[in-house]
């Protein structure tokens, strides 16, 4: 049984999606005010409408969480199981939200296993329960798995089993661009540039090979480098990235779920969701 505290972690983590999936300019990623393009429209929404279908999934995470009391292999198999229904139920409903299931997902866990907890604590929480192997997964190999061991990368598992860094990292960002003035969403690119401008993003190594991988870390680099997106020098280094992403059809889609991991820890705090 769920409890209200589990469906608030639910919610709170499909909103930090949605908010995710509302920003923009994301440089190469779905753009929602494209109001030229039908087919941009449809799939926003399409996109929102699914992120909706997470929320029994990431309900259960958080109730498996409190039932287990603790980061183990016991709750590790059971996420495990709850995702993969999940997964099932979202392609029902548009599909999508794959890498943002897996992150979100372990977030909501280790926050119901430790409520009030800062984002260290939980993200620590959360490295403990994905460095216990899911024995029940499917055998097959990903497409991420598969690059992850072509060219080295931690990927989408490496980065939970570190404790998520680059979450950690844009959560700083996002803080410290609040408290230089910048506006919410202005704060938010900046802390999306700050995962693009490191992450080994398995899907633009996949479409892009490491050279683009490099090429695309460097422009989310300039930008904040630049002063971020606050500044004219940055806003305008961000529409150059953002059209030069677009051209090469190159999309950086490591980095949102972790946006999304992002914006989840910093509604714990503002909202203090337990």
């Amino acid at each position: 049984m769920s409890s209200p505290e589990d469906e608030a972690l639910a919610h709170a983590a499909v909103d930090a999606l949605v908010g995710q999936l509302a920003l923009a300019p994301k440089p190469g990623l779905p753009d929602p005010r494209d109001l030229t393009a039908r087919a941009t429209r449809r799939d926003h929404r399409a996109l929102c409408w699914s992120a909706r279908a997470l929320l029994p999934g990431l309900t259960a995470m958080a109730a498996a969480a409190r039932r287990t009391g603790e980061p183990s292999a016991r709750l590790r198999a059971e996420l495990g199981a709850i995702g993969r229904s999940t997964e099932h139920t979202v392609a029902l409903a548009g599909g999508g939200h794959r890498g943002a299931l897996w992150t979100l997902g372990l977030l909501v866990a280790a926050a119901a296993l430790q409520p009030g907890a800062d984002p260290a604590e939980t993200t620590t929480l959360a490295q403990h329960i994905a460095a216990h192997p899911d024995r029940r997964a499917p055998r097959r190999p990903s497409r991420g798995s598969t690059v992850s061991a072509r060219y080295g990368a931690a990927g989408a598992r490496g980065e939970a089993r570190a404790g998520f860094p680059h979450v950690r990292r844009a959560l700083t960002t996002l803080t410290t661009a609040r408290v230089q003035g910048a506006s919410e969403p202005q704060a938010r690119l900046d802390a999306l540039l700050t995962v693009m401008s490191t992450l080994q993003d398995t899907e633009l190594l996949h479409t892009a090979g490491p050279m683009g991988l490099r090429h695309v870390q460097a422009g989310a680099r300039g930008v904040l480098e630049a002063g971020g997106t606050a500044t004219e020098p940055g806003a305008a280094a961000l529409s150059a990235l953002d059209k030069d992403l677009r051209a090469r059809a190159w999309i950086p889609r490591g980095s949102a779920p972790l946006l999304a991991g992002t914006l989840f820890l910093d509604a714990l705090g503002t909202r203090g969701c337990v």
